[in-house]
């Protein structure tokens, strides 16, 4: 396999530059505008500028590409949000409960599960999703196996009952 066969071809740039760089640029206005928060004409215009010149560099160093801005995932990403904030809330109480009664109801594990995401992102996603509920951390993943230590037996027993390996899944594969 020669370094030419993962380029990506000019024809295959241009299916997806557009949508891309539309994306990152609503992004990034959208970031630019909740930060500082300003109307009056010279201040957008100064943020538009530089807006496109970051979009420029962007284009200029080829970083703008189908692998870098997930697109696929902008709508469908608020409900698994809203999923997650409600796992992280009933995590964060399981914890404090545990801490509240004692060294005798902490019960730390660390297993190997297998993750049945096909992508890199799913992978990470799910991942990520895991270290953020509170009581457990992703301390390894190596290809679809991952190493979990929980402060609680019970939310190992909740992560191989696989509803969040599933929802990770869905949002995968609804590209």
């Amino acid at each position: 396999m020669s370094m030419n066969d993962n380029k990506v071809t000019l024809e295959e740039k241009s299916k997806y530059w557009p949508v891309h760089t539309l994306s990152l640029g609503i992004t990034l206005s959208l970031f630019w505008w909740i930060n500082s928060n300003y109307s009056n004409l010279l201040l957008l215009s100064l943020g538009a500028a530089s807006i496109l010149l970051v979009l420029f560099i962007a284009y200029r160093m080829d970083v703008i590409d189908h692998e870098s801005q997930p697109v696929h995932l902008s709508i469908k990403i608020p409900g698994y949000l809203l999923w997650l904030t409600k796992e992280i809330i009933l995590a964060n109480i399981s914890v404090v409960k545990h801490i509240w009664l004692g060294n005798s109801s902490i019960s730390p594990t660390l297993v190997t599960i297998d993750a049945s995401q096909r992508t890199d992102l799913g992978k990470v996603i799910y991942a990520n999703s895991i270290t953020l509920t509170p009581g457990t951390v992703t301390v390894d993943l190596v290809g679809d196996r991952m190493t979990i230590h929980a402060l609680i037996k019970e939310n190992i027993d909740t992560l191989k009952a696989g509803e969040m390996d599933r929802r990770v899944t869905e949002l995968e594969n609804k590209c």
